[in-house]
């Protein structure tokens, strides 16, 4: 992550899976719990997008938003939408779940200017495994899923805290 001196007003968090109504909803709503607990929703915003369309305007998988509210993590208001090259102007930092989504949404960075921006969300995880998070639609594993995106959403919180030296705000 780049370093800053002096932190923005706002640090633009963007989680992005395929379709936008699994894994990036649960990173979506695992973080901002987080943040807010941290009392840091002032300072951090956070989406998700999915890189395809078939989606839009959704709520999150029924079975995700099970998972999810059994960890006691709401996915309320969350619908799916399409990740565009606007978003890599708008948001500081794009956190893509799989090698697939990282391939599209650099498809989308024609100029090579926002690349530094993308990275892969499980480069963060204490325990990377295949820095990937497997997509639960049709193989299940919501709750492995949940693990996996809790445990790097934890990290993540406690990279952007030094980084932006959120301790201090």
């Amino acid at each position: 992550m780049p370093s800053n001196t002096t932190p923005p007003d706002k640090i633009r968090i963007m989680f992005v899976c395929l379709g936008n109504i699994c894994r990036s909803p649960l990173a979506h709503g695992v973080f901002r719990g987080l943040v807010a607990e941290a009392g840091l929703a002032d300072r951090i915003e956070i989406a998700s997008s999915g890189t395809g369309a078939w989606h839009i305007g959704e709520p999150a998988d029924a079975r995700m938003r099970q998972t999810a509210q059994k960890h006691g993590v709401s996915l309320d208001g969350l619908y799916a939408q399409q990740f565009t090259a606007e978003d890599l102007e708008t948001f500081d930092h794009v956190f893509v779940m799989d090698k697939g989504n990282l391939h599209d949404v650099l498809f989308l960075d024609r100029d090579d200017r926002h690349g530094h921006k993308v990275r892969l969300f499980r480069e963060l995880d204490p325990d990377p495994g295949d820095y990937q998070v497997p997509d639960p639609y049709y193989q299940g594993r919501f709750d492995h899923v949940y693990t996996l995106v809790e445990r790097t959403a934890r990290a993540l919180l406690d990279r952007l805290v030094e980084e932006y030296d959120l301790r201090s705000v």
